[in-house]
């Protein structure tokens, strides 16, 4: 007597089985934009200039004779809007009717362009590090706020966190909520260092060779006063020379205070990420465009230190 198998129901059994929902890729933190000294009185063009004062002038003085008047030197910052940016996607009707997947792809364009549009943002924002001058220590008040990693093979290492922190101290900057953000290569760097995970010499590092120096984007440790946190958004040099050292295929890592009012960098939304949808009935399918208009530069360059580390992981 015959009966029912594998074999005798073959067509009645899929070949691949489908999940019913997409698989979303990993996305990890984004936080330039809270360095940035978002501008809200730029009501129209594409330029801002901000005027500023210089020091007043100390002279010495003899009784009795005529008292010397100094001009204030002055100066001006401008601040463009500089990036145009669209990110669009579309469905044809016939592809929303034949396509299983269809409603969670239209659901996932304005989400994901603008995700885009921040990674972007991300991106130009640590790319601010390009306003300082290449090749060169960029000294202020004779302090580098330039310069590459003093570890082994131009990694960075930990005297690097405190002369960055000197820098900073030399241009004046307040030493409160001072920030790194660093290449992950960076974590791996010290988490390898035996001065730090050798407890005996630093019992204040006590945990660390088991438990790593960090935690998701941030370090569970102070360096010199440095909150430090890891981005995989920091700037690439290809090549660069400060004074006899070279580098290359490195990262440009940034200190900063992020006191509100010593803020690194300025910035401006002329139009903030918007959304446009319509039915192209000439090309039968549905269009999501995602625009947004901005400038960013680096504002105060005393309150930037880049440190350029070669990756040695």
């Amino acid at each position: 007597m015959a009966g029912n198998t594998v074999a005798s129901l073959a067509l009645m059994k899929r070949a691949e089985v489908w999940s019913s929902e997409l698989t979303e890729i990993l996305r990890d933190e984004l936080q330039g934009m809270k360095y940035v000294n978002w501008l809200d009185q730029f009501p129209d063009g594409d330029t801002f200039k901000i005027p500023s004062l210089g020091d007043a002038t100390i002279n010495n003085y003899s009784e009795d004779t005529a008292v010397t008047y100094n001009a204030l030197d002055d100066a001006q910052f401008t601040f463009a809007i500089t990036e145009y940016l669209q990110a669009g996607n579309y469905l044809t009707r016939k592809a929303e009717q034949d396509v299983f997947y269809s409603n969670q792809v239209l659901s996932q364009f304005v989400p994901l362009q603008e995700r885009a549009l921040m990674e972007r943002l991300e991106s130009d924002i640590m790319a601010r590090q390009g306003d300082q001058t290449a090749g060169s220590a960029n000294l202020i008040n004779g302090a580098a706020h330039r310069m590459i990693g003093s570890g082994s093979g131009n990694a960075i290492g930990v005297a690097d966190f405190a002369k960055a922190l000197h820098s900073l101290k030399k241009g004046k900057v307040p030493q409160r909520n001072l920030v790194a953000i660093v290449d992950p290569s960076v974590e791996y760097e010290l988490n390898t260092l035996s001065q730090l995970t050798n407890v005996s010499n630093n019992p204040k590092w006590e945990g660390i060779v088991n438990t790593g120096i960090a935690t998701g984007m941030s370090f569970v440790a102070n360096i010199y006063g440095f909150d430090v946190y890891t981005s995989n958004y920091l700037s690439d040099i290809a090549s660069e020379t400060i004074g006899a050292t070279t580098v290359t295929n490195g990262k440009a890592n940034m200190f900063f205070s992020a006191e509100s009012s010593v803020l690194p960098f300025v910035g401006a939304w002329r139009q903030m990420p918007t959304v446009d949808t319509e039915f192209n009935k000439d090309f039968q399918r549905t269009e999501f465009v995602t625009t947004a208009r901005y400038g960013v530069k680096l504002y105060r360059p005393e309150n930037l230190v880049t440190v350029i580390s070669e990756p040695t992981v």
